[in-house]
Order: structure tokens, then sequence, then C-alpha cells
């Protein structure tokens, strides 16, 4: 973190304006790493710490969301913070969010949401009221972000900077082997199929195997087919990861499909995978690789 604490423990505060981009902060400490809880009322935080402090290392980066919603219970907010103050294990810090009434009363437009402190009335009407109650919660927040004018990536990015630890982490390529005749991965950004490359199946010593042996993986490269595939797929991805990550996605799942993913979709997710780690986080991940039964890949 860049306030330079030396405190394992880090308890992060989001709260503010509704419609200030609540919602993209806690998905933004979710892609961190972080526990979250959206819309904890602040008479449960301190039953929370003894769960976090019982925990250890379990529970040691964790942020919490306390709206409005839970407005009558700001005085245990305070009490709780009070007492965190005299703690050594967490220094805690609350992040508000704020923005121009104009800014949130055309969101609040956009989405046809009706203001929490005003359901039947104007949306401004909740604003001015809602901003009269966070003011002092606002002047004990260590940060605050004005999202006037701030698109959700450009907030998102401003919370990783502020947050990450090791900013390599931040996007992370996934790639994962599969087989056609278990279903396309539903979580899947981007599909291959390598059903066009030479089949290590129907080489009866090399059938028992995977993509993970060697000598599987030396007869799934060795092809000149296969070649020009992972020059192409892999010129392809080098344009298209940077791209991805400028938009702030926090991970693309790239899926590597053959018939039944026990040995070229995994000998290639595991080449595609090596190929980009010096420059990403990668993770390589076989889904059907042990469903051997009538495999046929």
């Amino acid at each position: 973190m860049s306030n330079g604490s030396t405190i394992d423990t880090q308890l992060v505060i989001i709260t503010g304006m509704s419609g200030a981009g609540k919602t993209v902060a806690i998905q933004s400490f979710e892609d961190l790493g972080f526990f979250c809880v959206d819309n904890l009322p602040p008479t449960l935080l301190p039953k929370f710490l003894e769960l976090m402090k019982e925990s250890g290392t379990k529970m040691n980066k964790v942020a919490l969301v306390m709206d409005l919603r839970g407005r009558e219970f700001f005085d245990s907010l305070f009490k709780a913070l009070d007492d965190l103050a005299e703690t050594s294990w967490v220094a805690p810090q609350v992040l508000f969010l704020d923005a121009e009434d104009s800014t949130l009363v055309r969101r609040y437009k956009e989405t046809r949401r009706s203001h929490p402190l005003a359901p039947s009335g104007l949306p401004l009407e909740g604003i001015k009221l809602e901003r009269e109650l966070l003011e002092e919660l606002k002047g004990r927040a260590q940060l605050i972000y004005k999202t006037t004018g701030m698109q959700p990536k450009e907030l998102r990015e401003k919370i990783l900077e502020e947050f990450s630890v090791n900013k390599k982490t931040i996007f992370t390529v996934n790639v994962m082997s599969f087989g056609f005749k278990h279903g396309i991965p539903i979580d899947a950004d981007l599909v291959f199929d390598v059903r066009f490359l030479p089949n290590p199946h129907y080489i009866d010593h090399m059938r028992p195997k995977t993509g993970l042996d060697d000598e599987v993986s030396t007869y799934v490269l060795k092809w000149n087919e296969t070649s020009k595939f992972l020059e192409k797929v892999t010129d392809l991805l080098s344009f298209m990861l940077p791209h991805y990550k400028r938009e702030g996605k926090a991970q693309l799942i790239i899926a590597i499909g053959c018939t039944g993913g026990q040995h070229r979709s995994v000998a290639l997710a595991e080449h595609i995978s090596r190929y980009f780690e010096k420059d990403y986080h990668t993770r390589v991940t076989h889904r059907d690789i042990d469903k051997r039964k009538g495999r046929t890949s």
C-alpha cells in the first residue's frame, strides 16, 4: 500500500455517496484478492474484526462496503473506528467515494433508480440529505476519490494502483485445455479449436498418456501445422492482451479445445502459458484431463 504501513492486515472500509461507484470499488478489491463484504451493518463490525483476528493470515486483506442502508448504525461504526485506533494488528482505511450532485443525479436518471433516502421524491433531495448525514464520516476518511467525469475502468485502475502490492499480478492470463465432447467452457473469453491437428490418441502407447507427458507433447508440437497455428495464435494474443489489460479486465480465459481434452489441447495450453509467462501472470488448467472413461482425445 502507498501509505507505507508495516501492518500485515489490511482493512478498507468503502463508503460514500450513493451512485459514486461503490459497486465498481468492491469489485476492484475482489480482483486484488481481498475478502469482500457488501453492506455490512456497522453494528456487526466488532464481531467481524474478531473473526479476522482469529483467522490469522486467512483474512488479512478485507474490504467492507458500508453505506446509508445502515445509516442508523453509524454511531457503532465511529466507536469501532475509535477502538481500532488503539490496536496494533490492523490499521483501517476509510475510502470515501464522492461526486458532484449533477453527476449523481445524471447517474440516477440513467439507471432509473430511486435514491434510497428519497424513494418517492426527487433524486436531488435524497442526495442533499445523504451528503449532510455523511459529512462526519467523510471527515474521518483517509482517502477521498471524486468520481465526477470518471469512467468505471478509471476508478478501477485508481484503486488497483493504490492498493496493489504486486502490479504484475493484476491482469491474469488463464489458459485452459478442454474437450469438446464435454462441452465448451461457459466462462471462456476466447476459444480455439485444435481438432485439426494430428491426434496422439490413434497411437496405441500414447493413448493412456496426456499432453503433460514429454512424448505426447513432442508429438503434438512437431508438426508444421502446429507450428503455424502457434505462430498465428501467439501473434494474435500478443496484440490483444495489452488492450484487454488497458480496458481494466482482471483476467482473460483462453480455452484450447481438442476432442477429449487429454492430448493436443493440454500440450498446446502448456506451451501458450509458458510463452506469455515472461510478460503476464499466467495460470494453466486442464479441465478434462482426468475424464478418461471412453476417451477419444
